[in-house]
């Protein structure tokens, strides 16, 4: 009897003690450090690769664990919290805002050895004019329009270089295939779809065209929304003519796959693990994808792009020599390389040379130029989520292209006053 109370107040104590330690204290039983890591990966195929990365690391240095969290579309959300707490996680993604958003919360990783191999790409995004280094590039966007390159053959339909072209194609697809194949595909139950397309949009509409360039009224504050209005009636013309899918507001991601590889879509912007995923549910069925086609007559085809998965260390972590580690880990040319491969994405360091679903498309188009995303240069943090609740309120009814010009313009003045 003596023995099996002394067994349970052992459990009571193990447990009291378990309690009182964060995951981020050294345990004392040699169990090591742990380190809180948040990443944007969505994707099955993306996060399987992160995690095989901290996997990797983890054996490398068993006296560090890495506690690596995915959470999806309430990402953006959650660092709020925690940036107005000041209390971020050990490393986090800064998907796309190193500097507007996350500047003053990340420490500068200017003196690791990687950076002397950074894709000048990247300079501008990832780096200031003071040297600062804001954060390590997983990967580098190259977004334009992804296609059923299988389809467009049987059809005989060439990857569109203007909008002209890409309506028309549409139209063709709609036509030859009575029906059946959705022209553009939309998983539009996540406003974050509609979000993309008039981001990507946006560029060739009101950037790239020397005599439809705004970016100094963008920038200063003074910009006509009206200007804005082609993207959303282009958008409500596709669907009055039923080039989206009939689902376009209940959609959801998981579908894409499943459906390209059956070839009932044309066109849709999702990239990266999207041909390797069709390719594993029907090897017939080859994804292509083309930078994005100009609006305005005489303009040249981007790219939009800049960083996609990061890794940044919060200042005031800490455990900066053990974050430092992983970082460096990854940078190690056998682990960029693959974590590129696996995401289906260039690699963000110049000494990498990664061969992924995509390559021959991005050798085709090696020449045509990266403009970075627009949301990210020229609007304040907050329009991501007014871009595409508009999207999905414009296909709903409830608004129409003018309002929904109008409803950026208030939301921008706002957002640039907070």
């Amino acid at each position: 009897m003596r023995k099996r109370w002394l067994v349970l107040l052992l459990v009571i104590v193990v447990g009291v003690v378990t309690a009182g330690c964060s995951s981020n204290e050294t345990s004392g039983d040699g169990g090591g450090t742990t380190l809180t890591f948040y990443s944007t990966a969505t994707s099955e195929e993306d996060k399987k690769v992160m995690s095989e990365a901290v996997a990797a690391f983890e054996e490398e240095y068993p006296e560090i664990n890495i506690e690596d969290n995915y959470p999806g579309d309430g990402y953006e959300d959650m660092l709020r919290v925690k940036m107005a707490a000041n209390d971020l996680p050990d490393l986090f993604d800064t998907h796309g805002w190193a500097k507007q958003r996350y500047g003053e919360y990340v420490a500068d990783l200017s003196g690791m050895d990687w950076v002397k191999n950074l894709d000048p790409a990247l300079d501008t995004i990832l780096k200031d004019d003071e040297g600062k280094v804001y954060a390590y590039p997983l990967n580098q966007a190259k977004d334009g329009i992804s296609y059923n390159a299988t389809l467009l053959k049987e059809y005989g339909i060439e990857p569109p270089t203007t909008f002209e072209g890409f309506m028309k194609a549409l139209i063709e697809i709609k036509e030859k295939s009575d029906g059946t194949v959705t022209p553009f595909w939309f998983n539009g139950s996540d406003k974050s779809a509609f979000g993309q397309y008039f981001d990507q949009f946006a560029t060739p509409l009101l950037v790239t065209d020397k005599e439809h360039n705004y970016e100094e009224e963008l920038l200063n504050g003074r910009f006509d929304w009206s200007h804005y209005t082609f993207l959303p009636e282009k958008l409500k013309e596709m669907q009055e003519k039923g080039l989206l899918n009939k689902d376009v507001l209940t959609a959801q991601i998981q579908q894409q796959a499943q459906l390209m590889a059956q070839s009932k879509i044309g066109f849709t912007l999702a990239s990266g693990s999207l041909g390797p995923a069709v390719e594993e549910l029907n090897p017939e069925v080859q994804v292509g994808v083309v930078p994005m086609p100009v609006i305005h007559e005489g303009d040249e085809p981007s790219w939009i792009g800049g960083e996609r998965h990061t890794v940044a260390i919060w200042k005031d972590t800490e455990y900066m020599e053990e974050a430092k580690k992983f970082i460096e880990f990854l940078a190690q040319p056998e682990i960029a390389k693959k974590i590129a491969e696996g995401t289906s994405l260039p690699a963000g360091l110049k000494s990498i040379e990664a061969e992924n679903y995509y390559s021959e498309y991005y050798k085709r188009y090696e020449d045509v130029k990266v403009q970075p995303y627009f949301d990210r240069i020229y609007l304040p943090s907050g329009m991501w989520n007014v871009m595409g609740s508009t999207g999905q309120q414009l296909l709903s009814g409830k608004m129409t292209p003018e309002e929904v010009s109008e409803k950026m313009a208030e939301e921008y003045e706002r957002l640039r006053e907070q």
